[in-house]
C-alpha cells in the first residue's frame, strides 16, 4: 500500500463580494508584486491584489464558503482556513 507524503497546508482566506460571489485568497502563494493566488467558482485560478480584494469584500461565513472549500479540496488543496493572512 503506497504511503502518501504529508503536504503543507495551503493557507486560505475566504471573502465574499456584495453580490454574493466567494473568493479564496492564498496569501502565501505569490503571483507577482503585490499579488497572490486566488480561486473562484467562475474563472477559477487567477492573480489577485490581496489588499484590493479586502477593501471590496467582507469575511465569508462558513456557510458561504463551504461549496468553494469542497471544490478546492476535491482538486487537491490541503486547506488551512484563516480569517486574515498571518504577518
Amino acid at each position: 500500500m503506497p504511503t502518501q507524503m504529508p503536504t503543507n497546508p495551503d493557507v486560505v482566506v475566504f471573502r465574499t463580494y456584495k453580490e454574493g460571489d466567494v473568493i479564496a485568497l492564498f496569501p502565501g502563494i505569490t503571483e507577482g508584486v503585490g499579488l497572490c493566488l486566488s480561486y473562484m467558482h467562475i474563472g477559477q485560478h487567477s492573480a489577485a491584489s490581496y489588499g484590493m480584494v479586502l477593501q471590496e469584500t467582507r469575511l465569508a461565513t462558513e456557510e458561504e464558503y463551504a461549496p468553494l472549500q469542497q471544490e478546492l479540496e476535491a482538486i487537491g488543496y490541503n486547506l488551512k482556513i484563516q480569517r486574515r493572512r498571518s504577518v
